[in-house]
């Protein structure tokens, strides 16, 4: 009796299950190199955490090492890069998304937007350096290496957030302007609101990025932190500074140091780690408040 073989019915052939060995293999190999990865860090980096190596500057004289004032920087390059980039990418986003009629003016500025994500680090640092440092005279500071930054992290933002605009279905654009809202009222209303979650996603990346970055931090806005901040925001970001990943680059290649390279990897691993449930947390919230809504 020949047995009938429904045309909906999913048959496995010996190819396809080959294929699906090789998908599971190489996912299985993604995850082990990336818990090897962390661990490999926890394990060397997690005896020279202390307290006072958390919360202190490095003193020569006493020898001990403190990575506070290069915690203290990392900060201050966040909030600076992200109040230059976030108006600057999201107002170019909605540009693109929503006003810019011209196809070709709209093709170029979105290649030079996927050319400049693509730029080398230290491409941005030589520009920083002369454009920044020595062209405005702002010297090598935490204020070039916000500015700098900001010109990294504005691709990430701009594309994130067009995409996050796109996603927004038209009829909701059609629905605004149907009842006489003007085009600015519609985006600040509805067009923005529905694309928070992918707004915010792309702040979250570009803080990553910030966080991590340091080829074009050590040219712009100094190599190291040896001192507690003193005086006001304002003395301090027209001041040189290192971040944490200009510090790790410092201690683990410069001096060869890696114990404590490795301890700053820590620090940086627990950000990394924070912001990405920072993300999760956040769209779940914004899920939840849209599905009651």
């Amino acid at each position: 009796m020949i047995k009938k073989t429904s045309i909906t019915e999913k048959r496995k052939r010996p190819l396809d299950k080959l294929a699906y060995f090789g998908i599971f293999l190489f996912a299985f190999l993604v995850f082990a190199m990336v818990v090897l990865f962390v661990v490999y860090i926890l394990y060397n980096g997690i005896p020279g955490l202390t307290w006072e190596f958390l919360t202190t500057a490095p003193n020569p004289i006493e020898q001990t090492i403190g990575i506070l004032p290069s915690i203290i920087n990392t900060g201050y390059m966040i909030l600076l890069a992200i109040l230059f980039a976030v108006p600057v990418g999201v107002g170019g986003a909605i540009y693109l998304c929503e006003y810019a009629k011209n196809k070709r003016l709209i093709r170029i500025i979105e290649f030079t937007t996927e050319t400049l994500s693509g730029i080398p680090s230290i491409i941005f640092g030589v520009f920083g350096y002369v454009f920044f440092c020595t062209l405005l005279n702002l010297k090598v500071s935490l204020l070039s290496g916000a500015l700098t930054l900001t010109i990294i992290v504005l691709p990430t933002i701009v594309r994130t957030t067009g995409e996050a605009l796109k996603a927004v279905p038209n009829s909701y654009r059609e629905a605004a302007q149907g009842i006489g809202a003007t085009k600015w009222y519609m985006i600040h209303t509805v067009l923005l609101p529905s694309a928070s979650r992918g707004i915010i996603t792309s702040i979250i990346l570009a803080i990553g990025r910030i966080v991590g970055e340091s080829a074009a931090l050590i040219l712009v806005s100094g190599g190291s932190a040896m001192y507690m901040p003193r005086g006001n925001f304002f003395e301090q970001i027209m001041g040189s500074g290192a971040t944490l990943s200009v510090e790790l680059y410092r201690y683990a290649y410069s001096r060869g140091e890696n114990g404590i390279g490795f301890s700053i990897a820590v620090v940086l691993l627990a950000i990394s780690v924070l912001l990405n449930l920072l993300v999760k947390l956040i769209n779940k919230k914004l899920g939840t408040q849209k599905a009651e809504s």
